[in-house]
């Protein structure tokens, strides 16, 4: 069975009243109901939210230093300055280095790009590449998406002679660096309304502060796509004028937009008018990110600024490569990380693997793969020479920043947030830090921490999920941080097919429920993994989709989780409540009650599959142990679990509707002859 990623689910509600208020408004009753689960009643609130005009963008010259930085550039204008535009490697980084130094060059003006590589150089400026630039006769540098800790460096750049603009998103909650502006929205002391600008987005609005209010359609005309793909990229909140900077951006898209651009969407097989904000972020994204991590950014950079046919399809065609590479890489580390863990029995402790054959560049999708198969935080090194840097992702709510910071005196560095992080360490220091990372993670309970998948409500009346009431879901779009896709759920429904596709990578369901059949399909969970077969009777989470088919439109569910119907007053389990309430019992019903030893061992390896700690309903957690060990008695499975408690293998506590398991982390021989409760039973 496939490690679960997910320990129940949060579901939503919502006031068929405000529903009702909703569709009188004019909107769908499916888009109505999801409007209402996420809070939005109020039709006037729900007009304000939808906005997508202009009007959003808030007045640059309200963010700080914007004033300074106007008249810096425009003094480089007047004398004819050399200009670099300084940059990074992902894709906010690269969309915003491309929007500045176009606008830069189209005001007359000599100007050199530079984007550090990921491998040899990492992230942020650096003196040797300030001596590049510098040697080139550069005078002026504007940063695009760093620059809001570079102190050293910025103060090096005016003992070379040049001055700095910095752009930025970052947070910068201490001292500012020495530079001619410092403009980022997140500076403590700057008054912008909106700080959930991506580092392009920020480009953007010194752009429009160069050329005023009267320009902003032609900037958006000229700019959009590159502003909305950096803010799609950087996982930036899709709200306010981020909202508009995306929805604008990917009408631009539809059009003509940037030749390079272009051609990626051509040699992807996408189509440009029906392009969506969730093909930019799993189709178009990861193509323009394989360049930095391959160490090949400039050819991601050059695609953007391609302005010739046959170099922008060779650019492209390259760039789709350079992502197959990434892709054998990555999945070449991933079975090498499996193989070393494969001796290790259940994971239960943060996993730190290191190797002098990995990548760097993949790291860090590799520790996310690792974390969410194994349910536990995940630290991926690649060693050289006598050190290493390593990529860090964590698992539920588990805080992997404040972890380094525990581990801070056998690290070289560190940096990063809750969820992922980077580190430098000495190799011989490797063994130490997954001992200090693993106390710090058995102190704080570590694991404790469930992934609960959130759902916004749960369909009772099957006939919502219509074509157009899928349609009319669109009108929330563009999803994204902030504005998550639709999330949903079905209980209750009748599995009538599963089908292996793709190589049994992924899988396919045609389920039923009040007389509508519906054709679901789970990505990367193969028919094994799934676990369940025809006939069952499950509850789905989904979101809500349409497959087009050789001019054949349909609904589909693409499917997040799928879990066993709660049960109800299913006779073992009766039984067994009234044998652990000290009952008298028959010997017949003593018989059905008594689970076969291959039946414990069923139930044993599906729980170990789990959290080492988790807590579930009573009534979801036995029938969903139930779907994946094919156990139909309830009242045995929950004979099964009292037996393990009894033995010491697990600690079981039940309180309210509730079920605690926690399987301690040295795991003890027991024989079951030594069980009490099934001594009683026999």
């Amino acid at each position: 069975m496939k490690a679960r990623a997910f320990e129940g689910w949060w579901v939503g509600q919502y006031s068929e009243n405000d529903a009702a208020t909703l569709r009188g408004a004019g909107y769908p009753r499916l888009l109505a109901s999801l409007l209402c689960s996420r809070g939005l009643v109020n039709p006037y609130i729900v007009r304000e939210f939808m906005r997508e005009d202009l009007e959003l963008l808030h007045d640059p010259f309200l963010m700080k230093d914007m004033d300074r930085a106007v008249s810096r550039i425009n003094r480089a204008v007047a004398a004819g300055e050399k200009v670099a535009v300084y940059g990074d490697y992902d894709v906010d980084g690269l969309t915003s280095t491309a929007l500045m130094t176009d606008y830069i060059r189209s005001l007359g003006l000599s100007c050199t790009a530079y984007i550090p590589e990921r491998l040899t150089e990492g992230y942020g400026m650096s003196e040797e590449a300030l001596k590049q630039i510098r040697a080139g006769g550069v005078t002026l540098i504007i940063t695009v998406d760093c620059g809001i800790t570079s102190f050293e460096q910025i103060r090096a750049a005016r003992r070379m002679g040049m001055d700095v603009v910095v752009t930025d998103h970052h947070e910068c909650l201490g001292p500012l660096p020495e530079a001619c502006a410092v403009v980022d929205p997140r500076r403590l002391d700057c008054p912008y309304p909106f700080k959930g600008l991506a580092g392009v987005g920020v480009a953007f609005k010194l752009v429009c502060a160069m050329e005023g209010p009267a320009k902003t359609e032609e900037i958006v005309a000229r700019y959009g796509e590159l502003a909305a793909m950096g803010t799609i990229a950087d996982v930036m909140p899709v709200v306010d004028e981020n909202r508009a900077i995306i929805r604008r951006g990917i009408e631009v898209l539809h059009g003509a937009g940037r030749l390079g651009l272009n051609r990626l969407l051509n040699e992807l097989g996408l189509s440009r008018e029906k392009l969506s904000s969730s093909d930019i972020s799993f189709s178009v994204v990861p193509k323009l990110n394989a360049a930095g991590r391959m160490g090949r950014v400039r050819t991601a950079f050059e695609l953007l600024m391609s302005e010739d046919e046959r170099e922008a399809d060779a650019l492209a065609k390259t760039l789709c490569d350079m992502n197959i590479e990434r892709r054998e890489v990555e999945n070449r580390v991933f079975s090498e990380a499996l193989e070393m863990l494969s001796g290790s029995g259940r994971v239960s402790s943060p996993i730190v693997l290191a190797s002098d054959n990995w990548h760097h560049g993949v790291s860090g999708i590799v520790a996310s793969r690792l974390a969410e198969r194994f349910g536990v935080p995940a630290v991926v090194i690649c060693l050289e020479g006598d050190g290493g840097r390593g990529s860090c992702r964590s698992f539920g709510n588990f805080n992997i920043f404040m972890a380094l910071n525990y581990c801070r005196d056998v690290l070289d560095s560190f940096g990063g947030h809750a969820l992922a992080a980077g580190l430098t360490l000495k190799r011989d220091a490797v063994d130490e830090f997954r001992g200090k990372l693993t106390e710090y993670y058995n102190f704080t309970e570590g694991d404790f921490f469930q992934m609960k998948l959130p759902v916004d409500f749960c369909v009772d009346d099957p006939s919502m999920l219509t074509l157009r009431d899928i349609e009319g879901l669109k009108a929330m779009e563009p999803w994204g941080s902030g504005n998550p896709p639709p999330s949903m759920c079905m209980r209750d429904v009748n599995v009538e097919a599963v089908t292996p596709i793709g190589g049994d990578r992924h899988v396919k369901l045609r389920v039923s429920r009040g007389g509508r059949s519906f054709e679901c399909v789970f990505f990367s969970v193969s028919a094994k993994e799934l676990g369940v077969h025809a006939g069952a009777t499950v509850d789905l989470a989904f979101e809500p989709g349409i497959n087009e088919y050789r001019g054949t439109r349909s609904v589909q569910l693409l499917l997040k989780d799928v879990r066993a119907s709660r049960c109800g007053d299913e006779p073992t389990l009766e039984l067994a409540r009234r044998f652990f309430a000290g009952a008298a019992m028959l010997p017949v019903e003593n018989a059905m009650l008594l689970p076969e030893r291959g039946e414990f061992a069923k139930v044993w390896n599906n729980i170990i599959q789990r959290s080492r700690r988790f807590l579930e309903p009573f009534d979801e957690l036995l029938p969903d142990i139930a779907l994946h060990t094919g156990i139909a008695s309830l009242g045995r499975i929950y004979v099964c679990l009292r037996v393990f408690d009894e033995l010491g293998l697990i600690n079981l506590r039940e309180f309210e509707e509730n079920m605690d398991i926690h399987i301690p982390r040295v795991e003890k021989k027991a024989d079951l002859n030594d069980s009490l409760i099934l001594q009683k039973l026999r």
